[in-house]
């Protein structure tokens, strides 16, 4: 039987438009503008652009505001009316914007009050010295997890629970961050569903102003801790999938029965009402399940679906031969993401991560390496990607030793691969290097011993064809063998 194919939602003159659950239009007071925030997506609108978003109150139609619009700038109003529509359909596709004509309560923005003057038209762009402002912090809060994946981005060296940081260690960790720029906090693990103190962490991120997100495997989490998550203040709610099928996805992830509590979590978020998003970690042997999981994440509510193909770093380095798909199921994949984000514009929201061995040029890995982003891992050790402690020589600093604003903005680790400076060619003098940031340096060590390397995913890398045949060749062996993320010895 053929798919039911959704009909876009057209926003029109008669639209309500408002916010869903889970976005938040903000002030930004650190950096002194305006900010909408969705799940691991931060956008600063224009003046205008945010004139019309502060009258996005679920009450206001279109018409309404577009004509409110003409008479304070004194413009034609087929133009307002056409750029209106315009900016809006484009979030509401992005799902920034719903609807909420039919709706039984308000979905109007929640907006701080002003901690300085000007209201829209003082909306600026970016600071000049944007690495001292950081979005978001990736909260580590623990190793400890039920789940074995072979891909796992945490550590060969996993943290024990003795050495994690306390409840009143995180509260103030997360307090700098804040005072720092931060807008965004990432409870992550391991499993953040392990920490007995998750909620009140919670509830004091919330507090401090930042929007608080769970990445859960989900095997561990019922109604009654959700609904107290919800009531601290919890914003947002990632589970990850291994794939659709029980036994397949349980071997993966080396837990029987997760793939069943992962559907009953998921289930539970969007009942709750929180917004939800599938994380589907893909390689060689699960990709067959793709075109379910994106029906899946539509059947589970789900606003958003990442897609993301396993990058070889840590664990998954070490599966890799396991893992790494054929040429020709990426390229099918490609495809089948490509034609479910036309066919689900409006409904779901598809981000796709390639696998970096198939690029022709790299990512800007984490928005470049201590500009955007970092991760405090459970003993309180700053990094700049979760992965860094891969490198080896890099000693990075701790949350026990240091504020986390020297951190950021002096610790040698942090600034040893920020900007551009550090380059040598063929990076130094590429048109790129702008717009990359050289790629990935903790693969440019996993693959060539150098961190300063060109990442050899890029074609203009001296290894580039060496790595592309290294993938050829591991990708058409039949080893479905896993090396499982475990501690060893006792945790």
């Amino acid at each position: 039987m053929a798919k039911t194919q959704p009909i876009p939602a057209l926003v029109t003159e008669a639209s309500l438009p408002g916010f869903p659950r889970g976005v938040q239009l903000r002030q930004d007071v650190t950096r002194h503008r305006w900010v909408l925030l969705a799940p691991e997506r931060v956008l600063a609108p224009d003046p205008l652009a945010l004139d019309i978003l502060l009258r996005c109150d679920g009450r206001t139609s279109v018409a309404e505001i577009v004509d409110a619009l003409v008479q304070k700038y004194a413009a034609d109003r087929a133009v307002v009316l056409n750029d209106a529509i315009a900016m809006l359909q484009n979030l509401r596709d992005k799902k920034f914007l719903i609807d909420c004509r039919g709706a039984t309560t308000s979905a109007g923005p929640k907006i701080a009050q002003p901690a300085w003057t000007g209201a829209a038209e003082a909306a600026i762009g970016e600071s000049a010295n944007a690495h001292a402002l950081p979005i978001a912090m990736l909260a580590e809060i623990t190793h400890r997890c039920p789940l074995q994946c072979p891909y796992c981005s945490n550590p060969f060296d996993l943290e024990r629970s003795s050495s994690e940081l306390s409840t009143e260690e995180w509260k103030r960790v997360i307090d700098q961050a804040a005072a720092l720029g931060v807008l965004q906090i990432h409870f992550s693990g391991g499993e953040p569903l392990a920490r007995k103190d998750l909620i009140d962490l919670v509830a004091h991120a919330t507090g401090a102003g930042l929007y608080a997100n769970l990445i859960t495997s989900g095997v561990s989490l019922d109604s009654e801790r959700l609904s107290a998550l919800e009531q601290a203040g919890l914003s947002h709610v990632q589970i990850s999938f291994q794939g659709t099928e029980y036994r397949d996805a349980d071997a993966i992830a080396g837990f029987r029965g997760a793939h069943q509590r992962k559907l009953e979590a998921a289930r539970l978020v969007r009942e709750i009402g929180l917004p939800l998003t599938v994380n589907a970690v893909v390689h060689r042997q699960n990709l067959h399940n793709l075109s379910g999981l994106i029906e899946m994440a539509v059947e589970l509510g789900a606003a958003r679906l990442e897609v993301a193909h396993v990058q070889y770093l840590g664990w998954a380095l070490r599966n890799r031969a396991a893992l790494i798909p054929t040429m020709a199921q990426f390229e099918d994949a490609t495809g089948i993401v490509e034609a479910a984000r036309r066919r689900l514009q409006g409904t779901l929201v598809i981000d796709y991560v390639i696998p970096d061995y198939y690029a022709v040029r790299p990512k800007k890995c984490m928005g470049g390496w201590g500009e955007q982003f970092f991760n405090v891992s459970p003993s309180g050790k700053v990094l700049p990607c979760h992965a860094a402690e891969s490198i080896t020589g890099l000693a990075f600093d701790s949350v026990r030793d240091h504020p986390l604003s020297w951190i950021w903005n002096e610790s040698p680790a942090m600034r040893k691969y920020r900007g551009t400076g550090w380059m040598s060619e063929p990076c130094k003098s590429c048109e790129f290097r702008e717009i990359d940031r050289g790629g990935c340096r903790c693969q440019a060590f996993a693959l060539t011993g150098d961190a300063s390397a060109t990442d050899p995913t890029c074609t203009k890398s001296p290894r580039h064809a060496e790595i592309a045949a290294l993938a050829m060749g591991e990708s058409g062996m039949d080893d479905r063998r896993f090396e499982y993320r475990r501690f060893s010895g006792r945790a």
